[in-house]
């Protein structure tokens, strides 16, 4: 039995399309509402709340293998109840900046994530993304509105990754020999500058999309207030503000994982339009 948690989410739910597609069963899909869950036919919906570790102890039930995203819950306690309900391997998805920004505070709460898992005594693997194509989806409403989309750090480019390329590895993780107690970088297969992304999706939509660069300082004000200062500080780090040689390298790491590709952001910009109208 396979439990993939965030089932619902831009990784999770690819990932459960992969496995049933694959003919991968018995499969689970964790959602804290299970009533809502649109999964493949033959997928369990079964709920649960990270926050309270307790609640995932039914669905762990007869689970042999687990996806599982870092920092949604008391990860100690999460692993310890995965531990405890027999599960034999953890694909984590956990991020870029241990490797790149250890001194930046998520990431180290993502690295305590990981050696966590490791003194578990369950098999693991690490994938380690960069940034989501589908972060993109924070200027979904001005866009939608016709407005003009602001960002800083208008050309600097990163090997944002694809979603479904995270589920991709974590598909074959799951399922194939030799993957675990290995960890993953992962990359898109080309550098994107915020400019270029919002150029994809005017292609996308067939019309012009608006754009500013604007300053840290003005970026910092509109994202404290969502994410609070420290993270929004990070953020601006790692996009722009303090990159690297680590974080600006494009990996093939997903083409020798999966046999296929990475793929683009102007496909996940193609495939998402619908989010943008």
């Amino acid at each position: 039995m396979i439990l993939v948690t965030g089932a619902t989410g831009n990784i999770g739910s690819s990932l459960l399309r992969e496995l049933h597609a694959a003919g991968v069963g018995p499969l689970r899909g964790l959602t804290r509402d299970a009533s809502r869950a649109a999964f493949p036919e033959g997928v369990e919906a079964v709920e649960g709340d990270f926050t309270d570790p307790a609640s995932l102890k039914p669905a762990l039930e007869g689970v042999r293998s687990l996806f599982l995203v870092s920092r949604l819950g008391p990860d100690a306690e999460i692993l310890e109840t995965a531990r405890q309900s027999g599960v034999e391997h953890v694909v984590l998805v956990s991020s870029i900046t241990v490797r790149t920004h250890p001194h930046l505070g998520p990431a180290a709460e993502n690295l305590a994530v990981e050696q966590l898992l490791k003194g578990t005594g369950m098999a693991w693997t690490i994938l380690r993304p960069t940034q989501f194509a589908s972060n993109a989806l924070m200027w979904a409403d001005s866009i939608r509105a016709h407005e003009t989309v602001d960002a800083p750090y208008a050309d600097t480019a990163l090997p944002t990754v694809h979603p479904a390329d995270i589920a991709s590895v974590a598909r074959v993780a799951l399922t194939g020999p030799g993957h675990r107690g290995r960890t993953y970088t992962l990359t898109g297969p080309e550098p994107v500058t915020a400019r270029q992304q919002v150029e994809a999706i005017a292609a996308a939509l067939g019309r012009e999309v608006p754009f500013t660069e604007i300053s840290r300082r003005q970026a910092h004000a509109r994202m404290a207030a969502v994410f609070g200062p420290e993270a929004a500080e990070a953020v601006l780090d790692v996009t722009g503000g303090d990159v690297n040689d680590e974080l600006l390298a494009v990996r093939d790491t997903v083409a020798q994982i999966t046999g296929s590709p990475a793929r683009p952001f102007r496909q996940w910009a193609s495939e998402n339009v619908t989010a943008f109208r």
